[in-house]
């Protein structure tokens, strides 16, 4: 049997992280560019992408572009329309996703399996072969607010949210790692006489960090990034995402400095809801565990 010296461990080890920080300064470099970018004017943004200073803080450096941004356009509003549709749809998608996911993993019930793959096949179809079914649907269904009861749900919130709170993808995640949980904690807790409901909230649920973090990094990716349904059902600018917004503020005549400043703003809360996530799926790994 071969031995491995320290040295040559060393040596291992030290070229697994140099691959791996020169893989990450490769992801960081766009970014990088982007913040910096954001920064200068025009002429200096424009003479620095041949060389390294594209990269650093260097030259006229203000928070001008951000200013000019912020005046052209209400990007502040696009901002929170997108974090609030994404923050809503993300919560409630886990919440009847989960459900659905239990149901169909722990219940026994007539025609099950076929239902389950009736959702499933339904990630194969293409949106675009939806939308405008879709969007003569929600123009002609009824809701019941504040002003008392309304026909349709053009420009508002809850058309940008209501049809995306469950997909196939999110309950085929969750069907799959609940089916990996061990049978002998249900049966015990169906032994002391918990519910069903029971035994999804304080059963099932505390062991499925790794995928409640997984489904709501995919699902915020989605929704976040959504342009096409945001255009066709919001023509107002109060309820407009960033991304309908972006496409908006394009349409003016805006200097790149402005571009890459409205791209960071829209970025941050993509990094900051991943970076969240990212300790919450280590956490629950960590603190995750059934013990025999």
């Amino acid at each position: 049997m071969a031995v491995i010296s320290p040295d040559n461990h060393g040596l291992r080890l030290a070229v697994r992280y140099a691959v791996l920080v020169l893989i990450a300064i490769i992801f960081v470099f766009p970014l990088v560019f982007m913040v910096m970018s954001s920064l200068k004017p025009d002429q200096q943004l424009l003479a620095d992408t041949s060389s390294l200073r594209a990269f650093l803080p260097v030259g006229d450096v203000s928070l001008n572009n951000y200013s000019k941004a912020f005046q052209r356009a209400p990007i502040g509003l696009f901002v929170f329309n997108s974090v609030l549709v994404t923050g809503l749809t993300v919560l409630l998608c886990l919440l009847v996703c989960s459900m659905a996911g239990f149901a169909f993993v722990y219940l026994n019930w007539r025609g099950r399996d076929l239902f389950l793959s009736v959702i499933l096949a339904t990630l194969i179809v293409p949106f675009e072969t939806i939308a405008i079914p879709l969007l003569l649907l929600v123009s002609k269904l009824p809701w019941i607010g504040w002003e008392g009861v309304t026909i349709g749900w053009l420009n508002s919130y809850r058309v940008q949210i209501i049809p995306w709170i469950a997909d196939a993808l999110t309950i085929f995640l969750f069907v799959q790692y609940f089916k990996g949980l061990p049978r002998e904690l249900i049966e015990a807790a169906r032994v002391e006489g918990a519910t069903w409901f029971q035994i999804y909230w304080r059963v099932v649920m505390p062991l499925s960090g790794p995928v409640l973090a997984t489904a709501a990094i995919l699902k915020f990716l989605v929704m976040y990034n959504q342009y096409l349904w945001p255009l066709i059902v919001v023509q107002q600018e109060q309820y407009r995402p960033v991304m309908v917004g972006l496409q908006y503020f394009f349409q003016l005549n805006i200097a790149w400095g402005e571009v890459m400043a409205y791209l960071t703003m829209i970025t941050v809360p993509v990094l900051a809801f991943y970076l969240a996530l990212q300790r919450a799926f280590i956490a629950s790994i960590a603190s995750t565990g059934v013990k025999g």
